[in-house]
């Protein structure tokens, strides 16, 4: 890994596999992009070994593709392994190198556990949580090749998953418009071919139901949920009641 300064990013979005964040977020990354945001994706882990892929040469480029079609710049896969992601000094130095390097204003994790899932993806949100916290610590340079130390302003998690309608504590929760990337979102997801065969159509029936529910809550015509780590705020109400 590069430990010298890339060019700023605003977001980073952090996931255990590619895929993860276009199933959770992809709406919301095509949309930031489009708004002239600087966007970038890290994948904890390259996925492999899975079902149905042939190595992970074939995962990577089509985590690339991916990208491509939501319009992010920047993707970089983490050498942490598949299967067997934990939460370790290491795995938390390896992100926060990551933060430090590129310097997002705002960090995306998940939100937790996915029940029935890959117990991958909560290893995974402690992981950004502690890195996000590892980025701004001083008098440890040696642990990040000198990298120099980066705050990030907000923390935003998102929830993973379909088994369930509640929704996990936080400070607050919101609903980002993804009227206009929903075909651009599925579209991205597709680009997993080893991944989401038509024998797995049944996923973007029920992924489209979801950001459809989410965004109709909101008064959006698709919508992807989000939850902030601190409770949030207005000093203008009728802006935000009134989008």
């Amino acid at each position: 890994m590069s430990h010298e300064s890339a060019a700023p990013l605003d977001v980073i979005a952090v996931g255990a596999h590619p895929d993860d964040v276009e199933i959770a977020c992809g709406g919301t990354l095509a949309q930031l992009v489009r708004q002239g945001y600087r966007v970038g994706i890290v994948d904890l882990t390259d996925g492999e070994p899975t079902p149905g892929s042939p190595g992970p040469e074939v995962r990577l480029a089509e985590a690339a593709d991916a990208a491509r079609i939501l319009g992010v710049p920047v993707r970089q896969t983490l050498e942490l392994t598949n299967r067997r992601l934990f939460d370790s000094h290491e795995a938390r130095v390896a992100l926060a190198t990551v933060f430090r390097k590129h310097r997002p204003q705002v960090v995306l994790g998940l939100a937790g556990k996915t029940p029935l899932a890959s117990p991958d993806h909560y290893q995974a949100a402690q992981i950004t949580d502690a890195a996000v916290f590892y980025s701004r610590l001083s008098k440890w340079d040696d642990q990040f090749g000198g990298l120099a130390v980066h705050t990030i302003r907000k923390q935003v998690w998102y929830p993973l998953g379909f088994s369930s309608l509640q929704i996990p504590p936080s400070g607050g929760h919101f609903i980002v418009d993804i009227g206009d990337t929903l075909a651009v979102k599925l579209q991205a997801i597709r680009a997993y071919k080893t991944q989401f065969p038509p024998t797995k159509d049944r996923l973007f029936q029920t992924l489209e139901g979801q950001n459809r529910f989410y965004g109709g809550s909101a008064g959006f015509d698709a919508g992807e949920l989000f939850l902030s780590s601190g409770t949030l705020g207005t000093r203008d109400l009728v802006k935000l009641v009134c989008p």
